[in-house]
């Protein structure tokens, strides 16, 4: 089993990325910068998804994995914390602590160290068990389980760190470029099987067709190492560019060039994994949505709750998930934005449980009752 997590960095605009097109309050707060309504024939209209609920026109892409039901939007979905700080939001939803500055760890991390290791598939012995495709180790992946960061498959580096560690030694270099740190035969071998499957020589199958772009090739590179079979288990990748304070943009504009690529890059992932999918679950996250009304600006400003999609083979798809808080001025979070009704902790719960299989959420979570009493049954 594989998890990908995907981080849309500077809180993406979720009102415009799952269009409520059958809320009116939606249209009146949104006079400049809204999606029309998939029914009124105009051009750049909502995906239509339940009749209440649409895609936003550049997400059509991700609209034949709805229909297949391998997609579950969750709509209203996010932190309790109140902070509207960008950098206090990413860093309480990659530990997993709302409002507590103090846990060293991410949430990732902490499943790894609880599920130990697979006694079939023997993932203590590869250093590919945790990939993050960035320069450095993200705050979701730190804590003592080693992880592997790095930009390409080209130029990566294990992190290993606690008191058993031993002290690293490149293995493998190519140039004055570290390929690999490490100890030991299996990473070695590890590193062997990595280097047959050639990025420069790799061919998405399917017909798969990745963006340019440094998440499209990011996602592409996943992809390659879950077809390596070096043990991956869990893949992380972000993006950013999702501040949209000034000239956000309805159908067309700066979020919709955004989500083109975001949507194009995640299809074309499940394109090229085609079965492989069955084992595979990806979720995408941001550290909160934006105000329910646009700004002076024609913009968006930091808001609450959010959306995020769960993909995979066994995701219950083809229904956008939550309950939903209506956008009415009552009905608001401080008056201003989309109400929370589900915490980001109870679906990364459900999906570490009933995907990867983790127990102990206790520990994975701390501070947080995960009772599958709770879950939205995504998967």
């Amino acid at each position: 089993k594989v998890l990908i997590c995907l981080f849309q960095r500077g809180a993406a605009d979720a009102l415009n990325i799952v269009v409520p097109h059958g809320e009116r309050a939606y249209y009146a707060m949104r006079p400049s910068i809204n999606i029309p309504q998939p029914s009124r024939g105009s051009p750049g209209g909502a995906i239509d998804l339940d009749g209440f609920f649409g895609l936003h026109p550049a997400l059509a892409p991700l609209k034949p994995l709805y229909d297949r039901k391998l997609l579950a939007p969750i709509h209203a979905v996010g932190s309790p914390s109140t902070t509207r700080s960008h950098f206090d939001a990413q860093d309480y939803m990659e530990t997993g602590t709302p409002d507590n500055k103090g846990t060293a760890d991410g949430w990732l991390n902490r499943y790894l160290a609880v599920k130990g290791t697979c006694d079939e598939c023997n993932l203590a012995k590869t250093p590919f068990r945790a990939v993050s495709l960035t320069p450095q180790t993200p705050r979701i992946l730190e804590g003592p389980s080693a992880t592997v960061a790095m930009n390409s498959l080209d130029e990566f580096s294990v992190r290993a760190t606690g008191s058993s560690a031993e002290r690293l030694e490149a293995l493998y270099r190519t140039g004055s470029a570290d390929l690999v740190h490490g100890t030991g035969a299996e990473m070695f071998d590890a590193v062997k099987m990595l280097r047959s499957a050639n990025p420069q020589k790799y061919l998405p199958q399917n017909n798969a067709e990745y963006p340019r772009s440094q998440f499209g090739q990011r996602l592409l590179q996943i992809a390659q190492l879950i077809k390596s079979n070096v043990g991956l288990e869990i893949a992380f990748a972000d993006v950013g560019g999702w501040d949209t304070h000034v000239n956000q943009g309805g159908s067309t504009g700066q979020l919709a060039q955004r989500l083109d690529d975001f949507s194009r890059a995640i299809a074309a992932l499940v394109t090229d994994l085609g079965d492989r999918m069955d084992d595979v679950v990806i979720l995408t996250m941001s550290e909160f949505g934006r105000m329910a009304r646009e700004n002076g600006n024609r913009g968006t400003d930091h808001g609450h709750a959010g959306a995020l999609f769960v993909i995979g083979g066994h995701v219950k798809g083809g229904k956008v998930h939550g309950k939903w808080p209506g956008l009415e001025q009552e009905q608001l979070y401080e008056g201003r934005d989309l109400a929370l009704t589900t915490d980001f902790r109870s679906v990364f719960a459900e999906v570490v449980q009933h995907h990867l299989g983790a127990h102990a959420l206790d520990r994975i979570f701390p501070g947080f009752a995960a009772s599958p009493r709770d879950f939205l049954g995504v998967v």
